[in-house]
């Protein structure tokens, strides 16, 4: 893998070169701007995207709101497993980051000294943001968009090749598309037994499976108690 990145017509490292050289036309500014954005502010973005679709299920309850919320739990769960998966593969394939075989790169972010492929952070992003398209299909194709451009990021940041960012990507993908069944059977009862808790059961659902329309508030008379007292009155 190395050697291929060595060699200048190899299509991954003109990519490198095309994408990291817009960062040296860029203002300084902008590029502090994307530093972050890459190294924090997208993933921190796809977080909130994954917490305010929790939000929203657990508002509105209902019968199906706690294997949401389980698809919602696999989100974190499938990315870290991701990571976990990538790590014996970066030690396999043992990748030098771009900035140590190529001279002239603009590298955003120093001290990156660990092994390139596969990307932590495009898997980590597609991850989230796959596992929450399988939750919710509006959140998640913005997730997916975030995720991208993240990828695009790291590259234009200098620290990954393009094909270490399409690496995370598939990885991420394949995690929490693979996996999701086992995890939603293991999930889904764990969910419905917090639903059913009276101290945690918000965390699932605000309103109750029936989403609120049967609560009875103590002391509060229910149009059956009403209509019997009428017909014994009558």
């Amino acid at each position: 893998m190395a050697g291929l990145a060595e060699s200048g017509s190899n299509p991954d490292v003109e990519l490198l070169y095309d994408i990291n050289g817009l960062a040296k036309d860029a203002p300084h500014w902008f590029d502090r701007v994307m530093e972050f954005v890459g190294e924090y502010g997208l993933l921190f973005a796809i977080v909130l995207l994954v917490l305010g679709c929790w939000w929203g299920v657990r508002r509105r309850g209902g019968e199906d709101a706690a294997s949401n919320v389980a698809a919602l739990v696999w989100a974190p769960l499938a990315a870290g497993v991701a990571v976990l998966i990538n790590v014996p593969i970066r030690g396999f394939v043992e990748r030098p980051r771009p900035f140590n075989n190529h001279e002239g790169l603009e590298v955003l972010v120093e001290g990156k000294d660990d092994f390139s492929f596969v990307s932590d952070h495009a898997t980590l992003c597609m991850a989230l943001a796959v596992a929450l398209f399988v939750a919710n299909r509006k959140l998640g194709i913005v997730g997916i968009v975030l995720a991208l451009f993240g990828g695009f990021i790291r590259v234009y940041m200098g620290v990954h090749y393009p094909t270490d960012v399409v690496g995370g990507f598939a990885l991420g993908t394949a995690v929490a598309l693979l996996l999701s069944p086992v995890a939603m059977a293991l999930l889904t009862p764990l969910t419905r037994a917090i639903e059913r808790s009276p101290r945690v059961g918000w965390l699932v659902s605000a309103r109750g499976r029936d989403g609120g329309r049967g609560a009875v508030v103590p002391g509060a008379r229910t149009e059956g108690t009403e209509t019997g007292e009428r017909d014994l009155a009558a």
